[in-house]
């Protein structure tokens, strides 16, 4: 019971956070920029389609996201959250070495860290893949 609370916690902690991230790329939601103005900035730091990477970045933290927070098809949503700390490590973080106080890549590891962990472990009891698979 202790794990799936914990798990739990993990999933919809992190899932959520990442729904935000996606909402503040595709509506300017939470003090977000939308896709023109994330886009502009993706293009300043040479990722092009700017507005386009901008969008599909933004749907895969906010489907990867909401699929972990939820517990459903968590291998997917996690792979997706992977996938965007890739890109957030090749395009932004990785150049300025490991540690956030640079903005280095530290966070984005351990989050990926975490959505890795959560797909291998499983999303636990409290998950719509336990109660639909």
């Amino acid at each position: 019971m202790m794990m799936a609370v914990g798990l739990l916690i993990i999933r919809v902690i992190v899932g959520l956070l990442f729904v935000g991230h996606g909402a503040q790329k595709l509506f300017g939601w939470f003090g977000g920029y939308g896709p023109k103005g994330t886009g502009g900035w993706l293009e300043s730091i040479g990722v092009k389609p700017g507005v386009t990477m901008a969008v599909m970045a933004g749907l895969m933290e906010l489907v990867g996201g909401l699929l972990f927070a939820l517990g459903l098809l968590t291998p997917v949503g996690a792979v997706l959250i992977i996938l965007t700390m890739i890109g957030a490590i090749k395009t932004v973080h990785g150049q300025n070495g490991l540690w956030s106080t640079a903005n280095g890549y530290e966070y984005n590891l351990v989050l990926l860290a975490v959505a890795a962990g959560v797909a291998l472990t499983g999303a636990g009891a409290y998950s719509l893949d336990a109660l639909l698979f």
